[in-house]
């Protein structure tokens, strides 16, 4: 199986990409990223590509894979609707529609965030627009498709936030982990990829799948 990731340089995508780097079922991953990542392997092949909202030039090295795992995403916090807007749904119909027309059989799952809202009525501005996006990807015509939808989700096999404040956060809450872990909304980096897996290879009902269900997913991988 040959899998797309977005977002590696990130935490949730890192602890996504190493999972795939583990799993035999994987074949080969092709990163899209920014900015290179600090991870060399025999799977991995990464493209450099700085505007997301166009992806013309790189199309053709999209062709003939079974997934994607949309792991980009930003924080709304100081941002304008416009900008989350652009960063979020813009992008993310950029990819879809591309990997649409050229692997409409593939799986598509997307991070979205606990207390995104369907119905794109929200009064907080980032469920609506994490909203619009999940309907996008969900309504658009793939193979299959999921949006999952994590409360918190702990850091695994070394993998960090890029955000400084969640990083120390996570340093000040590790004791506890043990404890988190048997909270249902809690999941981890580490369950998403195996859940992101898993699904890949064995469809399932539910399209969106909160905390719980994403470590259920993990555990029937």
């Amino acid at each position: 199986m040959k899998v797309i990731i977005t977002g590696s340089t990130g935490m949730v995508g890192k602890g996504v990409l190493l999972e795939c780097l583990d799993d035999d079922r994987i074949s080969a991953v092709l990163l899209v990223n920014r900015s290179r990542i600090d991870i060399k392997h025999p799977k991995i092949k990464e493209i450099i590509h700085k505007n997301f909202t166009d992806l013309s030039t790189i199309q053709h090295d999209l062709k003939n894979y079974n997934a994607c795992f949309h792991c980009m995403g930003v924080s709304s916090a100081g941002m304008k609707e416009e900008q989350y807007f652009e960063l979020t749904f813009t992008i993310t119909e950029s990819l879809v529609n591309v990997l649409y027309n050229f692997n409409p059989n593939m799986t598509f799952i997307y991070v979205s965030g606990d207390g995104t809202d369907s119905t794109e009525n929200s009064k907080t501005m980032w469920a609506r627009v994490k909203g619009k996006t999940e309907n996008l990807i969900l309504n658009k015509g793939f193979k299959d498709a999921y949006a999952f939808r994590p409360g918190i989700i702990l850091p695994e096999r070394g993998v960090k936030s890029k955000t400084k404040l969640y990083n120390s956060l996570y340093i000040l809450m590790r004791p506890i982990f043990p404890i988190l872990k048997k909270m249902k909304s809690v999941t981890t980096s580490q369950n998403i990829g195996k859940a992101m897996i898993g699904l890949t290879l064995n469809s399932k009902q539910v399209k969106i799948l909160s905390g719980s269900d994403i470590n259920q997913a993990a555990t029937n991988n």
